[in-house]
């Protein structure tokens, strides 16, 4: 069987030095509680939106304006979790 190549260590001045890596500020500090509060109810509405449309389905005389919508009810529902979705990626 042949024998496997070992690793040549290496033996330069830069090989022995720490990384220098500085340290990278972030801007604006955490998320108010209220970004927060809207992001998620934003999330929870779509949730709710899409629930509610379910139910307006099975019984018909309950919600008539909602069954009036037809399919824009898929994208208001999705719509609003969308939105609390990308509301996520502004969070800190």
């Amino acid at each position: 069987m042949p024998k496997s190549r070992s690793r040549k260590k290496k033996t330069s001045a830069a090989a022995s030095a720490p990384d220098n890596r500085t340290p990278v500020k972030v801007s604006g500090g955490p998320s108010s509680p209220l970004y927060v509060t809207i992001m998620l109810g934003l999330m929870v509405l779509g949730v709710l939106w899409m629930v509610l449309m379910y139910l307006a389905d099975t019984a018909p005389g309950a919600l008539g304006w909602m069954n009036e919508l037809g399919g824009w009810n898929y994208l208001i529902g999705m719509g609003l979790i969308m939105v609390g979705l990308f509301m996520t990626m502004g969070w800190r």
